[in-house]
């Protein structure tokens, strides 16, 4: 058994061979994903923001939908009038948000345990709150969804769950991830169970997880976390019937990145194989449509389907957009020059070197001892050619690497120090060295939060904004340490990510999706919309930072500014607290 699942069999595209999945075969993907009717509509911006128009459903079935605007196109001789457009619109489109309802979870309850573990009562209080939003935050899909899926951009699930916020109402890949460590600590398993549910329903459909719930998500996937979900789901619901019925699905996801996603790397002689971001499909993307067409108007007409899978390659990445995929391009602050699928990142080799340790001990729990060599052994090659072609010795990190050049990008971001977080790593000592590597960057001298980049492009995933994952990903993988030094400076970092969130709460009722760490930490900015707010894995890395630190963070004004010289005091001091009686 793979679990029930309730997918429309519309939609069922994906080949035997694994290869790359092509659009879905309903007509809805040329009005959703491309076509005529889909570039008049966004090239004609009715609406501030491209993602609205292919969020609404139709009020007809998409063949007339289809028929009637080649009716009308034919008589403006494709070139129709913008009321005229609007109009059509109004006939056969519904309201977005019309396919989603809003849920309570059935499993959220007042006053969950972690909480009694913040001694600050503020931070306490601001933790129930927290633990409050997720009930704004739920959603359910309509039926009609399932009944006639031709006529919405939204993939049934048939299971509630928790969306990021703001303009994102459907459910997304990673940023579950934090979204489900939050809702555990909120003793929330069901709520986990059910999300992990429509996650491997759409494995089952389609072959990988895409982007996100829409049918013009579909081509692209985003940072492999669905074996991790897994194993903190299995771990504190100890349901390994779960885990046995799905974890086929499991090792089918991981596939997709193996068969699609693979590139060769040559070192020293060796050949290793890593994995990469990359979207061999061309056209804009249908949320952000116009935007990718005007992009494409600054490049030699011959050079816009590249720029288009380039640009899908990056929403992969989830960093959708920073000057990481920039690096080596003609110009490094143009978002033209973007060039992701030429670069072999650190965090997407991390994460898929954590999922082949979590097979590994999966198929060993269940007692099948040859599935859980192959990915030991999976996971000991890709070991192996982190070292010897993203590791940086003299820097202390991991760096991504530019397959068209040669060599590493030795920019500083945050999945630099990935393989610490998701524990690929051989040497003890990488530890100390990644810290030094933090110092050396200037990293430890912003209040704020760690920034996404030092480069100020005005792109969303660079300076001076800071996100929640990015935090997660150094903090926890210097806590991870037996160095009380790398420890003492993970709760720092954590106790600035805590005050930064709670100050701009504090300020607007509101979490947000990023923050800006520059001039005293406000919410973020930059990139292709408005900051939103919610917001799901914002709210998941502070739950996840109160309850590691809540017996020691606190609300008070004074962020910790910390100069390389300042960590030993940290440390002694550090030290001496621990010491003292509880």
């Amino acid at each position: 058994s793979q679990g029930t699942s309730n997918m429309p069999q519309t939609l069922v595209f994906f080949s035997p061979d694994g290869g790359d999945p092509p659009l879905p075969k309903c007509l809805c993907s040329q009005i959703y994903c491309h076509g005529e009717l889909l570039r008049q509509v966004q090239m004609a911006r009715l609406y501030q923001d491209d993602k609205q128009f292919v969020d609404m459903p139709l009020s007809v079935a998409p063949d007339q939908v289809l028929q009637r605007f080649s009716e009308l196109a034919q008589a403006h001789n494709f070139s129709i009038p913008q009321q005229e457009l609007q109009d059509f619109i109004r006939e056969h489109f519904q309201a977005v948000g019309q396919e989603l309802q809003p849920w309570t979870p059935e499993d959220w309850k007042d006053s969950p345990q972690f909480l009694q573990k913040i001694l600050d009562p503020k931070l306490r209080a601001w933790a129930g709150q927290l633990h409050q939003l997720w009930k704004k935050l739920g959603k359910k899909v309509k039926p009609e969804v399932l009944s006639h899926p031709e006529r919405f951009s939204l993939i049934y699930s048939g299971h509630p769950f928790i969306v990021p916020g703001g303009r994102f109402v459907e459910f997304y890949y990673w940023d579950s991830y934090w979204v489900m460590e939050g809702l555990l600590l909120s003793e929330m398993p069901g709520t986990v169970k059910g999300m992990l549910q429509n996650f491997l329903d759409l494995v089952q459909t389609y072959g990988h997880v895409p982007n996100g719930a829409r049918v013009y998500y579909l081509q692209r996937s985003q940072p492999p976390l669905l074996s991790l979900m897994m194993e903190r789901y299995v771990t504190q619901a100890n349901d390994t019937a779960f885990l046995r019925d799905n974890l086929e699905t499991l090792a089918l996801e991981l596939d997709f990145w193996t068969k699609n996603r693979s590139i060769s790397v040559s070192s020293g002689g060796k050949s290793y194989v890593l994995n990469r971001y990359h979207v061999p499909y061309g056209g804009p993307r249908p949320e952000s449509y116009s935007k990718d067409a005007e992009l494409a108007a600054t490049l030699s007409e011959g050079d816009h389907e590249a720029l288009w899978a380039e640009l899908k390659a990056g929403a992969e990445s989830g960093w959708d957009f920073s000057s990481r995929w920039f690096v080596g391009g003609p110009n490094p602050d143009s978002l033209s020059s973007i060039r992701t699928s030429k670069l072999v990142p650190v965090d997407l080799n991390a994460f898929l070197c954590q999922a082949e340790e979590l097979m590994s001990n999966f198929y060993s729990r269940l007692g099948n001892d040859s599935q859980a060599e192959k990915y030991r052994n999976l996971r000991a090659q890709r070991m192996a050619a982190m070292k010897d072609i993203l590791w940086d010795e003299e820097k202390g990190a991991w760096f991504d690497y530019d397959l068209e050049n040669g060599k590493k990008n030795l920019e500083f971001y945050p999945s630099n120090l990935a393989p610490l977080w998701a524990g690929c790593f051989s040497d003890p000592g990488d530890v100390d060295k990644a810290l030094k590597y933090l110092e050396d960057s200037q990293i430890l001298t912003y209040h704020y939060g760690i920034p996404t980049s030092l480069r100020k492009t005005g792109q969303q995933w660079d300076f001076p904004n800071a996100w929640a994952p990015l935090q997660d990903l150094v903090i926890r993988g210097l806590a991870k340490s037996p160095s009380a030094r790398a420890q003492e400076v993970a709760f720092q970092l954590a106790q600035n990510w805590i005050r930064t969130n709670f100050d701009v709460y504090s300020r607007r009722s509101a979490m947000y999706e990023k923050y800006d760490i520059s001039n005293g930490g406000q919410p973020g900015g930059g990139g292709e919309y408005e900051v939103q707010e919610g917001f799901g894995w914002t709210n998941g890395v502070v739950l996840m930072l109160l309850d590691r630190y809540g017996d020691r963070l606190s609300s008070g004004t004074q962020t910790v500014f910390l100069e390389p010289h300042c960590l030993t005091a940290a440390l002694l001091l550090g030290l001496m607290l621990s010491l003292l009686p509880q």
